[in-house]
C-alpha cells in the first residue's frame, strides 16, 4: 500500500466524519447533580462551562454521515444520556443540531439526524461488507481522539473476528455482551468511538467502539453489516426491529465441556450471566419452546452452534422467522421450534 493511496483516501473519507457534543440544560443539570447525593449542597457551574443558550457540554464522541441527507452513525454509548441536546460539527465546521431517530438493542450503535439542514448535502461514506474480512487486512480508524484532537487517522490491521466482549454501552444498563466484533491494532481512544473503521478502497467495515484497559493495541469495532440492517429497517418500519430469542448463554468450548463433565465440545449452553438474571426468559419464544436452564442447543436449522454463533444467527434472521432447534437435556437430545419475537 503506497503512501500517496493511503493519503487520497484518508482525504476523500475525512469530510463524512463528523464530532457530536451532547449539551444538558443547566437546571436539569443541577437537579441531576442533586438527586445523586449532593441535596442541600449549592451546585455552582463555571460560568465559562455554561453556553448562551444555558446548557453545559456533558460529553461526546465521533460520527459519520452514510447519506447526503445528514444521517448520521454513531455508538449507542455515546449519546446514551438521557435529556440531552445534540449538536454535530462537521469537517469544514458547520454546526447543526440533531434528532436521535434510534438506538440498537443489542448493538452499540445509534443513528442521528441533523436538524435545520434541508436543502443542505453532505459528504457521506459508502458501508462495505463486513462478513467478507479477512485477518491482516490493512484499516484506518478515523475520529476525534479524546474529544480534543480533531481529524485524528490511525492505521493497522484487522487483528481478530467475531470475538466477544463484556462491556457496558449504557451507564444506566447493565454490562452485557458484545459479540462479534472487529478486533484492530489500529488506535482507538475515547473520542474515536462511533468514527468508522474504513478498509483500503475507503469503505465503513465498522463502527470504533471499544478499548481494552491496560492493553495495548487490543481494539474493537462494531461490523458495520449490524448498522445497513438497522438503517434498513429504520427506513422500512421506522424503528430498528431486532429478532429475540429469550436466553442468556455461554458457547461451549473444551475447557468448559470439561469442567462440565460433558461429552459435547460445541453448543450454547443455557445458563444465567448473573444471580439475578432468568436463563430463560419467561413469555419468550424460547419459554413458549420448552427451553430450561442447563439445556445445551447444539443446531439451528441444521447448522451446527459454534464460536457463540447464536448472535450471528439472529442477526441474519427475522421477526416472526420459525427456527428449529436441536437440544440436549441431560443427555438426550429433543427438537423444538420457536417463532422469533421483537425484542423490546
Amino acid at each position: 500500500m503506497s503512501d500517496l493511496k493511503t493519503v487520497r483516501i484518508i482525504k476523500k473519507t475525512m469530510p463524512a466524519v463528523v464530532s457530536i457534543v451532547l449539551s444538558k440544560d443547566i437546571d436539569d443539570l443541577k437537579a441531576e447533580l442533586q438527586k445523586e447525593g449532593k441535596r442541600g449542597k449549592a451546585i455552582k457551574i463555571p460560568e465559562d462551562k455554561i453556553s448562551p443558550e444555558g446548557t453545559v457540554e456533558i460529553g461526546g464522541g465521533s460520527g459519520f454521515f452514510v447519506d447526503k441527507s445528514g444521517i448520521v452513525l454513531t455508538n449507542k454509548h455515546v449519546i446514551a444520556e438521557s435529556n440531552v441536546r445534540y449538536k454535530i460539527t462537521t469537517d469544514d465546521e458547520r454546526t447543526f443540531d440533531a434528532e436521535l431517530l434510534a438506538r440498537d438493542p443489542i448493538n452499540d450503535i445509534a443513528i442521528l439526524k441533523t436538524k435545520g439542514s434541508e436543502g443542505k448535502t453532505f459528504s457521506f461514506l459508502k458501508l462495505g461488507d463486513s462478513s467478507s474480512l479477512d485477518l491482516g487486512q490493512m484499516v484506518l480508524a478515523i475520529g476525534n481522539a479524546l474529544g480534543i484532537f480533531k481529524n485524528t487517522v490511525s492505521m493497522g490491521i484487522i487483528s481478530g473476528l467475531s470475538r466477544s466482549v463484556k462491556a457496558k454501552p449504557d451507564p444506566e444498563k447493565p454490562i452485557q455482551e458484545l459479540r462479534g466484533l472487529i478486533q484492530t491494532d489500529a488506535a482507538i481512544n475515547p473520542g474515536n468511538s462511533g468514527g468508522p473503521l474504513v478498509d483500503m478502497s475507503g469503505r465503513v467495515i465498522g463502527i470504533n467502539a471499544a478499548v481494552v484497559a491496560g492493553a495495548q493495541n487490543i481494539n474493537f469495532a462494531i461490523p458495520v453489516n449490524a448498522a445497513k440492517r438497522d438503517i434498513h429497517d429504520l427506513k422500512k418500519f421506522g424503528r430498528i426491529r431486532r429478532p429475540l430469542l429469550g436466553i442468556r448463554y455461554v458457547t461451549l468450548d473444551n475447557a468448559l465441556s470439561r469442567s462440565m463433565h460433558t461429552a459435547l465440545s460445541r453448543g450454547a449452553y443455557v445458563t444465567k450471566e448473573h444471580p439475578l438474571d432468568d436463563a430463560v426468559i419467561a413469555g419468550s419464544p424460547a419459554a413458549k419452546a420448552g427451553i430450561k436452564e442447563k439445556d445445551i442447543i447444539t443446531e439451528w436449522n441444521g447448522k451446527p452452534i459454534i464460536d457463540g454463533s447464536i448472535q450471528e444467527l439472529l442477526e441474519n434472521s427475522n421477526v416472526g422467522d420459525e427456527i428449529k432447534l436441536k437440544v440436549v437435556r441431560n443427555g438426550k437430545t429433543f427438537e423444538t421450534s420457536v417463532v422469533l419475537a421483537e425484542r423490546k
